[in-house]
């Protein structure tokens, strides 16, 4: 929020603690003083300390050996330098770390995104997160991954600030929600796993907080005290979580992460429970290396670093872009004066160079899996087959005009390096809102600023932000329906400028291309706009074959046209890169089935999402410590609507090919010998204090013990080759309704039948039970579930453990 002149003036005289009770309403001052704990107390986060330090095990023994060789060479200061970044003009590094020139280390190069090389030249842009999510393949993850990695590794970077597996998505609005996969940690966890391996084939993968981020940074608003504006008083909104929620949900993909070896995880610019996430013990000490028996180092996000000691005892090990706290040799000092211990400083550096040292890369040639990649949602108007008049309609259907890092200011390099070429017009407004947007990118608009909900300048191929991609080109959808046209001497009409559009009543198909944008920096304002609605509706008025496709950064809306009659193809086509076009043909002209599924719950109307839709914004009462408080718990998109029985537009895992699959001969086992109620590595899985034993990397190997079996078969019953999703949910007693717990692709020639077979692991099947701070597998009967989505189940059965 920003402060009045008043404002100013006293806390400049008597500070903000002491000015803070002025501006709180009427109360008598014992109770305003009283109630500061509840806004800013670290008390509601548990303390969990030493550091566990690096164990070398897992696959990290000789990185392990070289890192603590190097550094029991380097003088404290040498080590000092190691852990925070300094500015470089000379390369295109997000973050650099210097080099150690006589001990042959040469320092680190780290540059975003988990989508792409961003910000230089001759790159790639590839499929975004969520456009991956849609796919449910892991072969196309860990394929993406790889040609990624070696395009950052050509490039020189050493961390590749990717993937996402934060923010989950709870917040429907949520401005960074297309960055990660999907909103259920299970499909979520399965493809960042394959990615992470794929990536680290040539690079270390970086997991960021919301983007990319440990833990719980699930909205944009007042994610970080205002960075242009020194005399705001608010700051960080904290996540208020239980340790089950944490466990159960936001942990889950991480986890998945540690398994793979990621060698560094990105802390959160939020707070969790009342303290900042970057000086967390809890969720950096105790959940991080503790339970999950992470080796690798955490790095802040860009500025999240508000303590110097105390974000070092709670486990960080690296801060970016640099640290006002630990440079000119601080964090040497508070380690000679005792303040800080040696062995923890030299575990930091150990971490950063073990990272370094561990990854073994391989070169790919090019990048072919761009194409391909559009995972879509159609009914039986597709495909096209050589139509005689064709008619596009909208504002995405061409590339933006402006594709250069020539423009002058801040400004124009802003929006090109951070994807937002597309929406520097405002609807309603008449102007330019360059400036809004750069003030909202750094935390000091106000929370209800203006900002756009459409890229109207441009096909939308990704979001914006720190995981935008920065491509060598653009293969928009009218360049791509044009080479069609001209080789099936199809007629094309065209207006991509007319929210009312003449469409001549010939048209064999009306194809309407439009957007729904999201950034970092803001959460969206809205899941549906009304000027791309009245466009939809404009044209279905006068044309009986309309198809709509969307190149959404999050869940749009449709229920404000979705039952014209005239309205018969809806594609979700999310953030496809560089390929939109291409791709986007393949599938509508049936060079490939569609086979995407909804990694989200797509709802009728806003308000069903109840208090999940927005982010919490400021009141009265917490207007400078906003809290946002989990008492969903679990229980979000599918599951929520589950649970209150609210029925979807487009429910989770749903999506349409050119092809109808029959399921079949569901066989189900359980293990009985493996259903001990603990892991069996210890009665209880969570980190306690003092704890420095060896934690092996993903947590208790006994969470990946296999304790039930799942298997049936599924048949191609159509007349064209296609792939089918198959999805498997469970009921955990005690839990929501149905979770997934497992998926296949497969993609089955017409009459082909395939066997689909489902390990569930002890991890699947337990629960986390926060009187006992441990995991817990129930014995007893769980239900089963396999289908095409979570509401059209095929076949149901049980298992009992």
């Amino acid at each position: 929020m920003r402060s009045q002149s008043l404002v100013n003036g006293v806390c400049q005289a008597i500070g903000l603690a002491l000015f803070y009770p002025l501006l709180v309403q009427a109360q008598n001052e014992t109770a305003v003083v009283a109630n500061l704990e509840h806004y800013w107390s670290y008390g509601r986060s548990p303390a969990v300390y030493p550091t566990p330090q690096m164990s070398g095990n897992s696959g990290w023994e000789e990185a392990y050996q070289y890192a603590k060789d190097l550094v029991s060479q380097m003088t404290n200061d040498e080590k000092n330098n190691i852990t925070y970044g300094y500015a470089s003009t000379t390369n295109g590094c997000s973050g650099n770390i210097p080099a150690i020139e006589r001990l042959g280390f040469p320092g680190l190069c780290l540059s975003d995104s988990g989508n792409g090389v961003r910000g230089t030249d001759g790159v790639n842009g590839y499929p975004s997160g969520l456009h991956i999510g849609a796919t449910w393949s892991k072969a196309l993850a860990l394929s993406r991954a790889q040609f990624m990695g070696a395009e950052f590794k050509a490039k020189g970077v050493n961390v590749a600030l990717g993937p996402v597996a934060g923010p989950l998505g709870r917040v429907a609005r949520g401005g960074r929600n297309w960055e990660g996969f999907s909103n259920d940690p299970y499909l979520s966890g399965s493809l960042t796993h394959d990615m992470i391996v794929g990536m680290q084939e040539s690079v270390i993968a970086c997991v960021k907080h919301c983007v990319k981020h440990w833990i719980t940074n699930e909205q944009e608003t007042n994610r970080n005290p205002s960075l242009l504006d020194p005399t705001a008083l608010h700051v960080s909104v904290s996540s208020n979580i239980d340790a089950k929620t944490i466990h159960e949900l936001y942990m889950w993909p991480f986890q998945d992460a540690v398994k793979a070896g990621v060698g560094s995880v990105m802390c959160v610019y939020n707070q969790i429970n009342g303290s900042y996430g970057c000086q967390n013990s809890w969720t950096q000490n105790g959940l991080l290396k503790g339970e999950l028996g992470f080796q690798g180092f955490i790095v802040t996000d860009w500025g999240a670093q508000h303590t110097g000691l105390a974000s070092a005892e709670a486990g960080l090990d690296m801060v970016m872009p640099s640290s006002a706290f630990w440079e000119n040799g601080n964090l040497t000092l508070i380690v000679t004066n005792g303040s800080l211990a040696q062995s923890r400083h030299d575990d930091m550096v150990t971490r950063i160079v073990a990272s370094w040292h561990r990854p073994d890369g391989k070169r790919y040639a090019s990048a072919s899996c761009c194409r391909g990649t559009c995972s879509c949602h159609v009914n039986n108007a597709l495909p096209l087959s050589m139509p005689k008049m064709l008619s596009l309609f909208g504002y995405d259907a061409v590339a933006r005009s402006n594709n250069t890092l020539a423009a002058a200011g801040v400004d124009g390099a802003y929006k090109w390096l951070f994807g937002l070429e597309g929406a520097q017009v405002a609807l309603g407004l008449g102007h330019f809102i360059d400036t809004y947007l750069f003030e909202n990118f750094l935390s000091s608009a106000p929370w209800d600023a203006v900002v756009p909900c459409i890229a109207l300048n441009g096909s939308l191929y990704t979001g914006g932000g720190s995981g935008a991609t920065t491509p060598a080109y653009i293969d928009a959808p009218y360049d791509a329906f044009s080479r069609q046209a001209r080789a099936d001497r199809t007629l094309l009409h065209w207006d991509f400028v007319d929210q009312e559009p003449s469409v001549n009543e010939a048209s064999d198909a009306c194809i309407v291309f439009i957007n729904a944008l999201a950034s970092e920096g803001w959460d969206r304002p809205d899941l549906a706009d009304s000027y791309s609605d009245k466009l939809v509706e404009s044209v279905a008025s006068q044309c009986n074959n309309t198809h709509v496709v969307f190149h959404n950064a999050g869940i749009r809306l449709v229920d404000a046209w979705i039952d014209n009659p005239n309205i018969t193809a809806v594609i979700y086509a999310h953030l496809p890169g560089q390929e939109s076009g291409q791709a986007l043909v393949d599938i509508m002209y049936g060079v490939q089935s569609p086979s995407g599924r909804l990694p989200y719950t797509v709802a009728k109307k806003e308000s069903d999402y109840g208090r999940l839709l927005s982010p919490v914004v400021p009141n009265n009462e917490s207007q400078w410590h906003t809290q946002d408080n989990f008492t969903e718990g679990v229980y979000i998109d599918y599951r929520d609507f589950t649970a209150r029985n609210v029925t979807p537009r487009f429910e989770f895992g749903f999506g349409l090919t050119y092809s109808e699959f029959t399921y079949s001969n569901l066989q189900t086992q359980g293990s009985s010998s493996n259903a001990s109620t603990y892991p069996a590595g210890n009665s209880t899985s969570s980190w306690t204090a003092g704890d420095n034993t060896a934690h092996v990397e993903g947590g208790d190997p006994d969470f990946w013990t296999v304790v039930a079996h799942v298997s049936c078969s599924v048949q191609n019953t159509g007349e064209v080759a296609a792939a089918e999703v198959a999805q498997l949910y469970v009921h955990i007693p005690g839990g929501p309704a149905r979770v997934l717990r497992g998926f296949q692709k497969a993609l089955l020639q017409p009459g082909e039948s395939a066997t689909i077979s489902f390990d569930l692991t002890r991890r699947d099947l337990s629960e986390y039970d926060d009187a006992l701070g441990t995991w817990v597998l129930q014995g007893g009967r769980y239900d089963v579930f396999v289908g095409k989505s979570v509401l059209d189940i095929q076949l149901q059965g049980s298992i009992s453990v």
